[in-house]
């Protein structure tokens, strides 16, 4: 009786234990990826949501949600001057940053990719600007562009820029390039490395057969790498247009606490979307977090239109121009059959001379042939 209550026991044990590892190899999976999806909903998708709730509210910073408004949020903010201005500055701010910035990151990339002297260090390098805080770049650069920096008093010496006392803050297109330079100055280098990630993946076959056919280095970087980087260039492109046209940092510090108090200049000359949509809900002008809210639902929509345009039409060069013919079956057998054809030819005239081939020495139609030649023969025509 006890053998048998032991017995029991033990094969309850046994099946319990059996349960856990089944639960185990279920549930194990989840739990490791959890923690993701955890900090996902608390810090990503809970703002979304919560941020629709506050674009369709009258909600203010100081008072809190009021009534519900519906849609009034978003037709308040498409009739506003200003909106329309913050976005035609961000898209030209965009492009004076962008457009250096790609070019300089392919030449950059393609030096970095020859046989340097200490190539780690200068690898390394390039990635300084990067790492450094985009406050701190910001406030450096909006001294060099100042009227007693360093660069305006050498060019109105010259001449050059003698209309205003301070151009680059005054002069709408000129702070649009000065802040377009500090872009191209802190994300190169980090776009550089990774088109130099995919240069060095490139096989060193194509350049080794495009050099025997006479190509010079020009030709082999636009004939050999730019195709070969493609996809790794749609990718930098569309990170650049998300991350250029949500552009704030640059333009918040460029003259703050100056002419134009931080806001985007003394006329809005530099005042992006994200800029304006900061001040409208928690600059010390405005209180208006619906109508921010709404400036941030209308932008992404915007910046998720042109991604999905650039990609469509970076897609569609790199299929264009790496379209290949395609063949059907019964060519690929014709072009099989014409070849054997031409093997069986060019061996019957080598039996004919007489040539050595694999099968030893071939004899000509006058010699005798052996058993073991036929055998050959008739084994290399199967």
């Amino acid at each position: 009786m006890a053998s048998s209550s032991a017995a029991l026991r033990a094969s309850r044990r046994v099946g319990w234990g059996q349960r856990l590892s089944r639960w185990d190899i279920k549930i194990s999976p989840y739990l490791y990826i959890s923690p993701f999806f955890i900090l996902f909903a608390i810090f990503g998708a809970f703002p979304l949501v919560f941020n629709v709730v506050v674009a369709l509210h009258d909600w203010h910073r100081r008072a809190g949600m009021g009534d519900f408004v519906g849609l009034d949020n978003f037709t308040w903010v498409l009739r506003q001057p200003l909106f329309w201005r913050s976005l035609e500055n961000t898209f030209s701010i965009f492009l004076w940053g962008a457009i250096p910035q790609l070019v300089l990151a392919l030449l950059i990339a393609a030096i970095l990719d020859q046989n340097l002297r200490a190539r780690t260090f200068w690898r390394m390098s390039v990635l300084v600007p990067f790492v450094v805080m985009p406050v701190a770049t910001s406030m450096i650069f909006g001294q060099v562009f100042g009227q007693f920096g360093l660069l305006v008093p050498n060019l109105q010496d010259l001449g050059l820029l003698t209309h205003v006392g301070s151009p680059f803050f005054q002069d709408r297109l000129l702070s649009h390039i000065a802040i377009g330079s500090m872009v191209v100055f802190r994300w190169t280098g980090y776009n550089a490395l990774i088109l130099l990630a995919a240069m060095q993946a490139v096989p060193r076959e194509l350049y080794e057969a495009s050099t025997v056919d006479g190509a010079s280095r020009a030709r082999q970087f636009f004939s050999v790498t730019i195709p070969s980087i493609r996809p790794t260039m749609i990718f930098v492109i569309l990170t650049m247009t998300v991350g250029g046209l949500q552009i704030f940092d640059e333009v918040r510090m460029f003259d703050g606490g100056g002419t134009g108090g931080g806001n985007g200049g003394a006329d809005n000359q530099w005042t992006t979307v994200v800029l304006y949509l900061y001040n409208l809900g928690f600059g010390d002008w405005q209180d208006r977090l619906g109508q921010a809210a709404a400036v941030g639902w209308i932008f992404a929509g915007i910046i998720g239109l042109l991604s999905l345009v650039n990609f469509m039409l970076t897609r569609s060069i790199s299929s264009s121009s790496t379209k290949t013919t395609r063949v059907s079956k019964a060519q690929r057998n014709a072009v099989i059959a014409t070849a054997r054809a031409g093997a069986a030819e060019s061996a019957r005239k080598a039996r004919e001379a007489g040539v050595p081939t694999i099968l030893g020495r071939t004899t000509t139609s006058d010699e005798p042939r052996t058993a073991h030649a036929v055998e050959l023969e008739e084994g290399a025509n199967r």
